[in-house]
């Protein structure tokens, strides 16, 4: 069996991720098992340069608020801003501090500086303006798409004007008030306003898709898909905070279930751009259901990835990845009889795994699922070796 095994695994590069793919795939999605540590965001940062210049690939796409996510493609692409505001202004989730997540941004521009417009590289957050403890509120997207039809638009064909929806937004600290996530009678998101405010959302939205040939002409299609950006984060934040009121048991699968309708929705655009590499956690880009225990409560829901593959199928490619150790966080060498337990067994540092191969080597042994002592840490699931394409596999990972 460990002869096997070895036989499924290869250098981590990019192009011995390519070679376990029938075909390039127009969203590469690469997973990681936590967040915040910088080891896994510059394996992340070499693979997506690799990408770049041996496969053509031009976006990089990240779990980060995509109206964020402005910020830095206005920045990598034109120079607009400089990198310390863009690093605190362009990455939500406190991840604008990561060294490694600043030198991909500060590479970008790097490349991108002296380029024409259709070699240049484009930077995306595929989140929405989504925290744990709230969401933001609609106000931005909405106004923003308002603006854009205003601008170009019969304004006879408009459902509304600019103070309609101001009025109907109100201030902005009850969409936020992070109380809700616990009291879902603070929430505003069932009120008679906030039901008026998803009424007109999709009728601008409606308006917006009629108006399309009219709008890039006078425009562009750079313009036109940051309209539909505004719009999809518009009424993917109105139907969340609809669920933030939910009294039901449905609600906290609802709220996780709308966050990965919205990530899927943004990834499908970043897909029509051509090829990309997608970075998130394992759970939002894996094909199997995903699954989590919140206050309690085991949630199951559709993930981005499964979302986007069933729509792109073999277009769409995901790569998990595991870990052996990450010991400041007292995750300490696996358990043998886990997929991390064989492979920190292996000799090298990392591997490009080959999944399926890998599966099919362990036949009829089904490893444990390894148990994390950290909570921050999700454990390879050996259920979906067969449903992932490949597996990063990173031995130790120390402190950032």
């Amino acid at each position: 069996m460990t002869t096997d095994i070895k036989d499924t695994v290869h250098a981590v590069e990019a192009a011995a991720v390519m070679r376990l793919l029938p075909t390039r795939p127009r969203l590469l999605a690469l997973g990681e098992p936590t967040h915040g540590e910088d080891t896994l965001l510059d394996l992340r940062n070499e693979l997506f340069r690799q990408l770049v210049e041996q496969e053509g690939y031009r976006t990089i796409a990240i779990e980060s608020d995509c109206m964020m996510g402005l910020v830095v493609d206005e920045y990598v692409t034109s120079g607009t801003g400089t990198l310390d505001e863009v690093m605190e202004r362009g990455i939500s989730h406190g991840w604008g501090a990561s060294a490694a997540n600043r030198e991909l941004v500060r590479w970008m521009r790097e490349y991108n500086d002296g380029r024409p417009a259709s070699e240049r590289l484009h930077f995306a957050g595929f989140d929405g303006p989504l925290e744990i403890t709230h969401a933001a509120s609609p106000r931005q997207a909405l106004t923003a798409l308002h603006d854009c039809l205003v601008a170009q638009v019969d304004a006879d064909l408009l459902p509304c004007t600019a103070e309609t929806l101001d009025r109907l937004l109100g201030t902005d600290d009850p969409w936020t008030n992070p109380a809700v996530m616990r009291d879902p009678a603070q929430s505003v998101g069932r009120s008679a306003e906030a039901t008026e405010l998803r009424l007109l959302a999709d009728d601008l939205v409606a308006l917006l898709d009629q108006q399309t040939p009219h709008l890039i002409a006078a425009t562009s299609r750079n313009d036109w898909d940051r309209a539909r950006l505004y719009g999809r984060t518009a009424t993917g934040l109105l139907r969340y905070h609809h669920w933030m009121a939910d009294t039901s048991p449905a609600r906290m699968t609802g709220l996780v279930g709308v966050r990965d309708q919205m990530m899927a929705h943004n990834l499908l655009a970043v897909a029509e751009r051509g090829p990309a590499l997608v970075h998130a956690q394992n759970a939002h880009l894996q094909r199997a259901k995903s699954s989590m225990r919140m206050g309690g409560m085991p949630l199951e829901w559709w993930s981005a990835g499964a979302l986007v593959s069933a729509r792109l199928g073999k277009e769409y490619a995901f790569v998990a990845t595991a870990l052996g150790t990450i010991r400041h966080q007292g995750v300490d060498t696996p358990p043998p009889d886990t997929v991390e337990g064989l492979l920190y067994a292996l000799p090298e540092d990392r591997y490009v795994v080959d999944a399926p191969r890998l599966a099919t080597a362990l036949g009829d042994t089904r490893p444990a699922p390894r148990v994390s002592p950290w909570f921050g840490y999700a454990p390879l699931d050996p259920a979906h070796l067969v449903d992932t394409d490949g597996i990063v596999f990173v031995k130790d990972v120390p402190q950032s």
